[in-house]
């Protein structure tokens, strides 16, 4: 079993890849609108990435989604997901199977789009990177905008870093729930949990899917991000409660 010392729920991180990231500014396209890079997000999101990321799930994990009919309310709308952060393999792939047949742009690190050959294919599996200047953020918010007008699933990790095999929730905060606040759209989360296989000593992840969730309109500013933000961090520590398996060990330095 791993063992891992932190200091911070915030901010400390235990990704075990080393990128230097790229500077997304003005420049940095996030639209996919030419004839070429529609294709390429059709056929690497479609045609390679969906396919490769059931077999994945399937043969390694067991994977298994509980919950999914709750997403047929929101055929006819854009909604954002949020999840927890436990799994670098797992978490790029499973936001695809928990949406479909919709298409899910993914809210990255710039790590993300910064990998010498990776990197340059992530765009077009739905990696939108966060922006690192004014100019950048207003083409981001833009870009999501339409990703939401065009009934899309917009995904956000809220607790933005990883730590593997977690099987808590870790105290993420309200700002990136300004995003559904402002596109007045739902929200969806999902709790990827770890459990015992019938046979065998591995683990297989179950995914519970919850909501939808609506911002409360008779709230104003930070306490409407909060109120919303809470309804979705006490669901999913509610499905945090099915783990029963336990990989990794996390001990707060003292």
């Amino acid at each position: 079993m791993q063992i891992y010392y932190y200091e911070d729920e915030l901010k400390d991180e235990f990704s075990k890849a080393k990128i230097i990231p790229r500077k997304i500014d003005k420049n940095y396209d996030y639209s996919q609108k030419t004839y070429l890079k529609k294709f390429l997000h059709r056929f690497c999101y479609t045609v390679v990435a969906k396919p490769v990321a059931w077999c994945f799930l399937k043969i390694k994990y067991h994977h298994k989604i509980i919950g999914k009919e709750k997403l047929k309310k929101l055929h006819n709308s854009g909604f954002f997901m949020y999840g927890n952060h436990t799994n670098a393999a797992a978490d790029a792939l499973i936001p695809t199977m928990v949406s479909h047949p919709k298409d899910t742009y993914v809210i990255v690190h710039p790590n993300n789009v910064s990998m010498p050959v990776f990197g340059k294919v992530t765009p077009y599996l739905g990696a939108l990177p966060l922006p690192d200047d004014t100019d950048a953020a207003k083409n981001f918010i833009k870009e999501i905008t339409e990703k939401i007008t065009e009934k899309k699933c917009v995904m956000i990790y809220p607790e933005a870093h990883i730590w593997p095999f977690y099987t808590k929730i870790r105290p993420f905060t309200e700002s990136s729930f300004r995003y559904p606040i402002q596109n007045k759209c739902p929200v969806m989360c999902f709790t990827n949990t770890y459990q015992k296989r019938k046979f065998g000593k591995k683990a297989k992840i179950v995914t519970y899917i919850d909501g939808p969730f609506y911002a409360d309109s008779s709230l104003k500013g930070k306490a409407q991000k909060v109120e919303l933000r809470n309804r979705v961090y006490e669901a999913m520590v509610e499905r945090s409660r099915n783990n029963t398996l336990v990989l990794a060990t996390y001990i707060k330095k003292k």
